[in-house]
């Protein structure tokens, strides 16, 4: 047996923190239909989204500083001590991460930082009471308002997993670039 473990929002748009736009609906829809075409020799594990565990949903947009203040890193060793589980006891021959460039929790080599002493943390309750127009709208006051940068990290839960699965193979999904990021994704499986 051969496992894929892929981050949660990648085949359920619905975990975005915001809610789905249109590249989530395509990421989605294209990677449900690699996995469909996947055979039975590989298995998929979506583990539990670490941002959903920690804040729920909707949520405002958060860098990698933010949520390690908010405490993501022993919600991310939980998540991680799951996928061990699960690979100590069925034992696959291959395994292949996937995660989301820019994620603060799920980024394999970017992920999103600001100054965690600038963040306006009241914004996670009120994303709570918005619609969905209106998230999308305060999402984007909120990413220009805190300067979010992409840095050359991997994302919380990530930098935990290859600090243990080292010889795993890792492979970032860019929603920005569904096409090419279907491509090494394939290339790997």
């Amino acid at each position: 047996m051969n496992l894929l473990i892929i981050a949660p929002c990648l085949i359920s748009p619905f975990y975005v923190y915001r809610g789905p736009k249109g590249k989530e609906y395509e990421t989605a829809r294209r990677l449900r239909k690699l996995i469909g075409e996947l055979g039975d020799e590989w298995q998929v594990l979506a583990y539990p989204c670490p941002e959903y565990e920690l804040i729920g949903w909707p949520r405002a947009p958060a860098s990698r500083e933010v949520y390690k203040r908010l405490g993501m890193r022993e919600r991310a060793r939980i998540i991680a001590d799951f996928i061990g589980r699960v690979l100590t006891e069925e034992k696959p021959e291959k395994v292949v991460f996937v995660g989301v460039k820019g994620s603060p929790t799920c980024g394999v080599f970017h992920t999103s930082s600001s100054d965690p002493d600038r963040y306006p943390y009241t914004a996670m309750q009120e994303f709570f009471y918005l619609s969905k127009e209106e998230r999308l709208e305060r999402s984007r006051e909120l990413v220009k308002g805190q300067n979010f940068e992409l840095r050359p990290l991997p994302g919380i839960l990530f930098e935990i997993l290859m600090a243990r699965f080292p010889e795993e193979v890792y492979v970032e999904f860019d929603k920005e670039d569904v096409k090419g990021s279907i491509k090494r994704l394939e290339e790997v499986l």
